[in-house]
């Protein structure tokens, strides 16, 4: 009987774990992929949540500058590092927009390759419903008598 090893045949160069070269173009399929993901999409809108946060909790330059200015001599060493962050001015950093900005892609990406189906779906017609009388609830109603018409009332004087 012959072994595993002998029906293997070994790597000729390197350790054999190395992922196989992709290229530019791989690599941007590869990101576009990712990118588009509903994993990713949903990474995104938390992060973009979670970056809204400090919009809330820190005085913002645009709303009210006067309690920015305040925040930065009360805290002399936290403050200009926040500044550095942007946290100041949030709706408006680079980094917020740069979360909005991916989440957008990621959401037309995700959307547009199924917009056919969808609309395919919405177009067509409604499946015919099979074995009905056997439903429970599909049975023939009762034919209702028609009410006899209020009698007018006298007007009493």
């Amino acid at each position: 009987m012959t072994e595993v090893k002998d029906h293997i045949a070994a790597p000729t160069g390197g350790s054999g774990n190395e992922p196989p070269a992709l290229g530019l173009v791989g690599w941007l399929r590869w990101t576009w992929r990712q990118l588009t993901s509903m994993r990713t999409a949903l990474v995104l809108l938390f992060l973009l949540a979670l970056g809204a946060v400090p919009g809330s909790l820190i005085p913002q330059t645009a709303i009210d500058p006067i309690k920015v200015s305040d925040f930065l001599t009360a805290h002399p060493k936290l403050g200009p590092f926040y500044d550095k962050l942007g946290l100041f001015d949030v709706y408006k950093s680079p980094w917020f927009s740069a979360i909005y900005l991916l989440l957008f892609i990621s959401l037309i990406g995700c959307v547009v390759p199924r917009l056919g189906v969808y609309l395919k779906a919405i177009r067509a017609r409604p499946p015919r419903p099979m074995k009905l009388p056997r439903r429970p609830r599909s049975r023939k109603l009762p034919k209702l008598r028609p009410r006899k018409p209020p009698q007018t009332l006298r007007l009493r004087r």
